[in-house]
């Protein structure tokens, strides 16, 4: 089983295809994991309405797909100052582990809003960056407590050492502010990544948010009807083909 061992966590990824590479960051918020690509979240047992890009996109590029800490197989530590910046030092080690110096971004969910930080994090490294069904805040902050609930369940117990005050701390870190949460407004309108958006349109994934990303980022493509089964085929075609320009020679 491919691990990634760190000081405070062990990452679970798996690499399939050849090719510049392009690290995934599943759907399903605090529970993101790359099962998720290849059945939603809400049904295990039910296909899911988006791509697997570990399987649609390998024929293209080495994808990198992974568990978050303490999602799937992953764990890690979890502390009071913990957050966006915690799981982005994740990704920049694995992409180290696997000597990948520059690559490209998808995320789905709260996968667009660690696509972002990354973006702000290593703009040197990201060369391009699809979101899909960002997250965000627009009249949903019950939602983001719900979420910082629910892992903070499962979290004490495995360990029930673990206080309460740090979890929620972490929430707050994670979901206190607003828009995507893991970087500004001003950041993204100053953000000079290629921007490939698939917009949201419900309560997690507000389509407020995804039309305020589209108003304020600067290099940026959106295609509006991108959910499967019948716009599927036509998703992928775009979001390689929009990859494949932004891939550095």
């Amino acid at each position: 089983m491919p691990t990634l061992k760190l000081p405070d966590a062990e990452i679970y990824y798996e690499a399939h295809g050849s090719g510049f590479p392009l690290l995934l960051f599943a759907p399903g918020g605090l529970r993101s994991q790359l099962a998720y690509w290849r059945a939603s979240p809400a049904d295990p047992n039910a296909p899911a309405p988006w791509m697997n890009p570990m399987a649609d996109l390998s024929d293209r590029f080495t994808v990198v797909g992974m568990d978050q800490r303490n999602a799937g197989q992953s764990r890690g530590a979890v502390a009071a100052d913990h957050g966006w910046h915690t799981y982005g030092a994740d990704h920049l080690a694995l992409m180290d582990h696997l000597g990948f110096r520059q690559f490209h971004v998808m995320g789905g969910c709260i996968g667009g809003s660690f696509c972002l930080k990354l973006c702000a994090m290593a703009p040197d490294r990201v060369a391009a960056a699809v979101l899909q069904n960002p997250i965000g805040m627009h009249e949903n902050r019950a939602t983001w407590a719900t979420a910082v609930d629910g892992f903070s369940k499962t979290m004490r117990e495995r360990d029930p050492t673990l206080g309460e005050a740090v979890i929620q701390s972490f929430g707050h870190n994670m979901f206190g502010g607003d828009f995507v949460f893991s970087v500004s407004r001003d950041f993204v309108r100053g953000c000079r990544t290629p921007l490939y958006l698939q917009p949201g349109m419900d309560t997690p994934h507000p389509a407020e948010t995804s039309a305020e990303i589209a108003r304020l980022a600067p290099d940026l493509e959106v295609q509006q009807d991108w959910r499967g089964p019948i716009h599927l085929a036509e998703s992928i075609r775009r979001v390689r083909d929009f990859l494949t320009r932004h891939t550095p020679t």
